[in-house]
C-alpha cells in the first residue's frame, strides 16, 4: 500500500502499524508497533495481550493514582488468568518527575526474568518505560488512564536529565490499550491537556513549513496531513469532549496516537511539536526549579498554542527590513547572550550552553545565509503565516472547551512568559518562528507587543 494524500483519510490507526509503507514523498514509512485497541471495556483484553506476546514474568507500572484507576484491576486480571505478575508503584502525593531517580527506581525493579513491562498511565510513566524498554531490550504495552498527550506512539520520551528538558530515544510500547470507560473519567485537566495538545499541532505544522523553506528540512505532505485530520477530528467535537462523550473521548485518545505515529513516520516530532512546545518546556523548566507543582504538558501547549498564532499575526502586519537583519546578525553579542541564558536557564544553562557549541546556532554566517533564504521566500512564508489558525480561533477552542485560555490561570506570570518567547528557541535545535524571529532581529520587539495578548 502506497500512502498517499488521497488515500490517507481512510485507514484506520491500525492500518499503519507494523509494515513498510511507500509514501508519496518517497520515504518509506514504518512504526514497529504491534496494535492500538481503543474502546469501550478493552481493558479486559490484557490478558490476551499478554499470551499473545509470550510473557511469562510481567512487571507491572503504575503509581499510586493510575494505580487506583485501572493498576489494580489490571493486577486482578492478571492473577485470574494465572499470569505471573509482580507490581511496582511510585508513591507520588504530586506529579512524578521523570528525573533520573525515578528512572533509577524502576530500574531497579527489573528481574532476571522479566519479560514484559506493563504500563498502567499516562505521559510521565509512559515515558520512564519507553526509556526503560529501550535499555534494557525488554518489551513494554500501555494502558492509557487519560487521553492527556501524544507520546503513546513514540519512540523518544521527554526526560529531564541534569535539569534539562531533555527528548531521549526510547522503543515503542508493543500495544496500546485505551479503555473509554477509563479514558472519560480521567480528570478533566487531564482530558483537556489531551485537547490541548493537539490544537498545539496547528502551529507546530506552520513551523514545519517554514523550516521545510528556511533550512530545506524534509517534509512529508502525507504526515502532516495525519496530524492535521486528527486535530480536525478532535475539534470538531468539542461540547462531546466537555460532556466526556464516548466517541468524543476516542476521537483525542485516537488523534493523539495517531499524531505519535505521524512523528515515527518522520523520525523525529515535527508533524507535532513546534514553538509553542518549546515554550512550554522553559515554563516546565522554570516550575521545576522553582519547587512548584508541574502543570500538565498539554494543558500548557494549549496555552502556548495561542501565543505562537500571535506572533504568526505579527508578521504578517510588520514590513521587514531585511537590511537591518543582515545589520544586526553582525553585531550579535555572544558574550551577553551566554549571560542572558545563564540567568534564565539556571540549573539548565549549561546544557544549552554545551548544546550551542556543538550545534553552532550562534554563526553569523549561518544567520546571515538564513536571511538571504528568508528574503528569497519571503511571499512564501508570509503565505504559511497568513494560513496559520488565528489566536482567537485557538483561543476560542480552548474556551468553549473549559480550558484556561491566560497563563496567569495556571500560575504563570507575565514575567516567565516573555523571558519564554524570547529564549525557548534554545530548548531544542529546531527551527520554528522563534528562529526566524531572532534571524530577522525582530523577537524583542514581538516579546513586547505579545505582552498585551496575556
Amino acid at each position: 500500500m502506497k500512502l498517499t494524500l488521497d488515500t490517507i483519510g481512510r485507514l484506520e490507526s491500525n492500518d499503519f502499524l507494523n509494515a513498510k509503507l511507500e509514501c508519496q514523498c518517497g520515504k518509506p514509512h514504518s512504526i514497529n508497533i504491534d496494535k492500538v485497541i481503543i474502546g469501550k471495556d478493552v481493558l479486559n483484553q490484557v490478558p490476551d495481550v499478554v499470551r499473545i506476546l509470550g510473557a511469562k514474568t510481567v512487571l507491572l507500572v503504575a503509581d499510586t493514582n493510575t494505580y487506583e484507576v485501572a493498576g489494580k484491576k489490571v493486577a486482578s486480571l492478571l492473577a485470574e488468568n494465572h499470569l505471573s505478575y509482580k507490581s511496582y508503584v511510585y508513591k507520588v502525593t504530586r506529579d512524578l518527575v521523570p528525573d533520573e531517580e525515578a528512572v533509577g527506581k524502576l530500574l531497579l525493579q527489573i528481574e532476571k526474568n522479566t519479560d514484559l513491562i506493563v504500563t498502567v498511565g499516562a505521559g510521565t510513566l509512559n515515558d520512564i518505560v519507553k526509556f526503560i524498554s529501550r535499555r534494557t531490550n525488554i518489551p513494554s504495552i500501555v494502558v492509557a488512564t487519560a487521553p492527556s498527550m501524544d507520546g503513546y506512539a513514540s519512540d523518544s520520551s521527554a526526560l529531564i536529565i541534569d535539569n534539562l528538558k531533555t527528548s531521549v530515544e526510547s522503543s515503542y510500547p508493543k500495544v496500546i490499550i485505551g479503555d473509554t470507560e477509563i479514558l472519560k473519567k480521567a480528570p478533566m485537566r487531564m482530558i483537556l491537556a489531551g485537547l490541548g495538545d493537539m490544537i498545539g499541532k496547528y502551529s507546530a505544522l506552520s513551523d514545519w513549513q517554514v523550516s521545510r523553506i528556511v533550512n530545506k528540512e524534509y517534509y512529508c505532505d502525507v504526515t502532516a496531513r495525519i496530524s492535521s485530520d486528527a486535530i480536525k477530528k478532535c475539534v470538531d467535537n468539542i461540547d462531546g469532549v466537555k460532556n466526556r462523550e464516548d466517541i468524543a473521548i476516542e476521537n483525542v485518545m485516537d488523534g493523539l496516537v495517531r499524531t505519535g505515529i505521524a512523528m515515527s513516520f518522520v523520525g523525529n516530532s515535527r508533524p507535532a511539536s513546534g514553538a509553542e512546545h518549546h515554550i512550554s518546556h522553559f515554563w516546565e523548566m522554570k516550575f521545576l526549579f522553582e519547587g512548584k507543582e508541574a502543570l500538565l504538558h498539554g494543558t500548557k501547549v494549549g496555552l502556548t498554542s495561542i501565543i505562537v498564532a500571535r506572533l504568526y499575526e505579527l508578521l504578517v502586519e510588520k514590513q521587514v527590513d531585511f537590511e537591518e537583519a543582515v545589520r544586526k546578525a553582525r553585531t550579535f553579542d555572544e558574550k551577553a547572550w551566554r549571560k542572558s541564558i545563564s540567568e534564565l536557564y539556571g540549573k539548565a544553562a549549561p546544557g544549552i550552553l554545551s548544546m550551542s557549541e556543538k550545534d553552532g546556532r550562534n554563526s553569523i554566517e549561518a544567520r546571515i545565509s538564513r536571511i538571504e533564504v528568508i528574503k528569497e521566500n519571503f511571499p512564501q512564508i508570509i503565505n504559511i503565516a497568513k494560513e496559520a489558525e488565528r489566536a482567537d480561533r485557538v483561543e476560542s477552542l480552548m474556551k468553549s472547551a473549559g480550558a484556561p485560555i491566560k497563563p496567569e490561570e495556571v500560575g504563570v506570570d507575565q514575567r516567565t512568559v516573555l523571558d519564554s518567547v524570547l529564549v525557548a528557541k534554545e530548548v531544542r535545535p529546531r527551527y520554528t518562528i522563534l528562529n526566524l524571529l531572532s534571524d530577522l532581529g525582530l523577537l524583542a520587539e514581538f516579546t513586547n507587543d505579545i505582552k498585551k495578548y496575556i
